[in-house]
């Protein structure tokens, strides 16, 4: 059987050459009146060879580009785009000097040769020849162009994206996009990268911290503390009344304690998150956590202790033996129907475990707010959501990830950079809290006991 003809033959395409503002035909690839051509029996080898045809016609060897594609067009797409920059810079120049070779005596400034110069290409600097242009006066005239495509934004950005995403500044060119041979890149190195990326985070933390809050409402705050080396950082998220969650604030120090809690609740305060306004709090128990928000909220502020770290700070108290009864029946108790029933059967654990006083001051401490959502009578997918701290926790997963490539904590200001990049990337897959559609009933039942608890209050003092 005789072969397919076509297998023997070069396939050839004739696209319209890229032209100039003025009309003029670009070269190809810098090399002008030529054509791409490969001969398919020559061999294997994938690189197109130069063949002499006419500057109308640019015969391209389609089969050529489908072997090694993601290259060709690479090359093709960045060495024509360097060409056609070229030409955008000299169409500056001409718009500023006239015509070259055609003297004005009403011209604004003239040629004053070429400068190195670099323009920002996938994450890097690379380098072009910039058209130097100065006024009648002698000074340097900027070509707008050139301005448009120097800007540092895309390389902070690209730097941003890839630590987010775990590529170190040792890596960070490795993780670029091959230039072609022709291109020499800039700018890809540790220092380079690492001091475009602590400039872009220290902007996006000083955003974060000044952002206003006084046209949001947030009835419900988690508060939790995530170590970073020998630092801690107390973070706030927010659920608003249709259960958004959002990152509200962040505060560093050596431990979660009240000074450090009461600087975050503050900060939230002067950008104006309202105190007079009734809110639960859920917190993992610590004294810090609770002595701040009573100082800052005081009688507005409903706190639920979180049943899972209360759960684990008991068990840490008890033997092996033990643990699996005692963690039974907290889960029991903390599934009553009622607070009374949920009460009672949380006193008799606390009877039960007289033997062991550790674990029984443990489960008494803070007994009562551990139900405050029973009281307010919540229930449901709503309820099982805000009896713990999982929603801030799953934040910490985060943070870890981002930041696991960094092996030496320098500074407070290092791990507030590094904790809000982390949480504005986790809050970028945020979805509403289950059980949001109860949101309406928490919020009546909040004003309805803080208003309770303001009457119950104003007749005990007039009593008094």
């Amino acid at each position: 059987m005789a072969k397919h003809p076509t297998k023997r033959v070069a396939c050839e395409a004739f696209p319209p050459g890229p032209r100039t503002l003025g009309g003029e035909r670009l070269s190809f690839l810098g090399q002008p009146g030529a054509s791409v051509l490969r001969d398919p029996l020559a061999g294997g080898g994938r690189t197109p060879v130069l063949a002499s045809a006419s500057p109308a016609e640019r015969r391209v060897d389609l089969l050529g580009f489908l072997l090694d594609t993601r290259m060709n067009l690479l090359q093709l797409s960045v060495g024509t785009g360097l060409e056609i920059l070229k030409v955008m810079l000299e169409e500056d120049r001409k718009q500023l000097c006239g015509r070259k070779g055609y003297p004005d005596p009403d011209r604004q400034a003239t040629r004053y040769g070429f400068d190195d110069g670099s323009v920002v290409l996938g994450g890097r600097r690379v380098a072009v020849r910039k058209p130097r242009v100065r006024s009648m006066a002698g000074e340097e005239v900027s070509l707008p162009t050139y301005q448009h495509f120097n800007q540092e934004d895309p390389l902070g950005g690209r730097a941003l994206e890839q630590m987010v995403l775990g590529v170190s500044t040792r890596n960070f060119p490795r993780s670029l996009e091959e230039l072609p041979e022709a291109a020499k890149e800039k700018a890809v190195g540790r220092n380079s990268v690492s001091q475009r990326f602590i400039a872009r985070t220290q902007a996006q933390l000083e955003k974060f911290l000044s952002c206003p809050l006084g046209d949001r409402d947030f009835p419900v705050l988690m508060l939790d503390g995530k170590g970073f080396g020998d630092h801690t950082l107390v973070i706030a998220l927010g659920i608003d009344a249709e259960g958004h969650k959002e990152v509200l604030g962040v505060a560093e120090g050596s431990t979660e304690n009240e000074a450090v809690c009461r600087r975050l609740l503050a900060n939230l305060v002067d950008r104006g998150l309202p105190v007079e306004r009734a809110r639960l709090f859920v917190i993992d128990g610590g004294k810090g956590l609770r002595k701040a928000i009573r100082g800052i909220f005081g009688d507005w502020a409903l706190v639920q202790r979180c049943h899972l770290h209360k759960i684990r700070n008991v068990l840490d108290h008890l033997p092996d033996g033990k643990r699996a009864w005692a963690k039974a029946a907290m889960r029991k108790a903390y599934a009553s129907e009622t607070p009374a029933l949920a009460k009672r059967r949380l006193l008799d654990l606390v009877r039960s475990l007289a033997d062991y006083p550790g674990a029984a001051g443990s489960l008494r401490e803070g007994l009562e707010e551990t139900l405050t959502l029973l009281q307010l009578g919540v229930w449901g997918a709503l309820a099982r959501t805000l009896v713990s701290t999982n929603p801030i926790e799953n934040l910490m997963g985060t943070l870890e990830r981002v930041s696991r490539n960094v092996k030496r904590w320098r500074h407070g200001r290092m791990a507030l950079r590094w904790a809000v990049t982390g949480l504005l990337e986790a809050q970028k897959t945020f979805r509403r809290v289950k059980g949001h559609r109860e949101m309406p009933l928490l919020l009546r039942a909040l004003e309805s006991r803080v208003a309770s608890d303001k009457v119950n209050g104003n007749e005990t003092e007039e009593v008094a």
